[in-house]
């Protein structure tokens, strides 16, 4: 079978597609026909060694998919072979044929397209354990979301919607910006890339209390980081939450005394670790996503699409931060193609 590889740290140009043995599940392990997988900021990182996760190598980058179960492991008792599902791993779902926990798939509607449910798990799971799990949302707060024209963000914006919250938005471009508001963000702030200066830093912190309302926001979603943090965090409601999901900007360095200031909390989001010591949690978190998306509240936008042997740049796609909503590589093989 076909995987696309990191043999050597690097980016995404060092990817290789290679032939490699076929995965066989073990114990409690279901392996999967993959269709397709969705790209994640930390596939950016961890080919080049730059994440949390360091996987040996060589191995695949790629930490959500979907496909068909093609065999089960012994104990297992779903799902069962030929159920359509999704699933999300640490690593290693570029490849024509995955092995992963039986307790990390989730069973999709036949209605949902592969190229749909390789793109839910990583963005709607993260989001859902952030404003629920990690912020308490309720209905009725102002939700300010960062980079809210990614995968993330618009996620963010949809499940904003979803729980009750007054969702602000915040994009580094119109085209982005019009993406959240379609997708049903109330307001929109248009911010500069560069924020290296003092006074743009200033002009955006005014611009998002501005939109957040003179209380500020209750919740700040923060998948960016870098120089976009501290003036977030400056349009924080008292006793607002600002959730750190990633740093696709670097990693920031806000002034403790804001925080007491604000009576504020920062609140860490490791989606995946949390995943991996609560998987019955996250799986009643995924039945809860899918019934949003039965009911229509959500729907991933998929933007992009690339075949595996362009996985690779389907990566570099990403690191340049240019994409709207979720890139996908579809994995292609005579008997496994995105539009089955």
């Amino acid at each position: 079978m076909r995987a696309l590889q990191s043999v050597t740290p690097g980016g995404p140009e060092t990817l290789l597609v290679r032939e490699i043995d076929e995965p066989v599940p073990g114990a409690g392990q279901v392996a999967i026909t993959v269709h397709a997988c969705g790209v994640n900021f930390p596939d950016v990182l961890v080919i080049e060694d730059r994440y949390q996760l360091r996987p040996p190598r060589p191995f695949s980058p790629g930490s959500e998919l979907s496909g068909v179960v093609r065999t089960v492991g012994s104990g297992v008792t779903a799902p069962i072979v030929g159920q359509r599902v999704s699933a999300s791993l640490p690593f290693g779902a570029m490849a024509e044929v995955v092995v992963v926990s039986a307790e990390r798939c989730t069973v999709i509607p036949d209605a949902m397209p592969f190229d749909e449910a390789a793109a839910f798990q990583v963005t709607y799971g993260t989001v859902y354990y952030a404003l629920v799990g990690r912020a308490s949302i309720r209905a009725g707060e102002t939700l300010l979301v960062l980079g809210a024209g990614g995968g993330i963000g618009l996620a963010a914006v949809e499940l904003g919607k979803a729980l009750g919250a007054r969702v602000v938005a915040a994009a580094s471009s119109q085209e982005k910006l019009d993406a959240a508001l379609a997708r049903g963000a109330d307001a929109g702030v248009l911010y500069d890339r560069d924020l290296s200066d003092a006074v743009r830093a200033k002009a955006f912190s005014q611009a998002l209390k501005a939109a957040c309302g003179e209380a500020g926001a209750d919740i700040i979603l923060d998948p960016v980081g870098g120089a976009y943090a501290e003036p977030a965090f400056r349009s924080i409601a008292w006793e607002g939450r600002h959730l750190v999901v990633g740093f696709a900007a670097g990693i920031p360095s806000i002034p403790m005394n804001l925080i007491l200031l604000k009576n504020a909390q920062i609140v860490g989001v490791f989606w995946g670790a949390w995943m991996a010591r609560n998987p019955l949690a996250g799986a009643q978190d995924m039945r809860d996503l899918m019934a949003l998306y039965a009911e229509g509240s959500i729907r991933p936008l998929v933007s992009e699409r690339y075949p595996l042997e362009r996985g690779g740049e389907a990566i570099g796609r990403l690191a340049s931060r240019g994409a709207n909503g979720k890139i996908v590589v579809g994995i292609v093989s005579s008997e496994n193609r995105m539009d089955d």
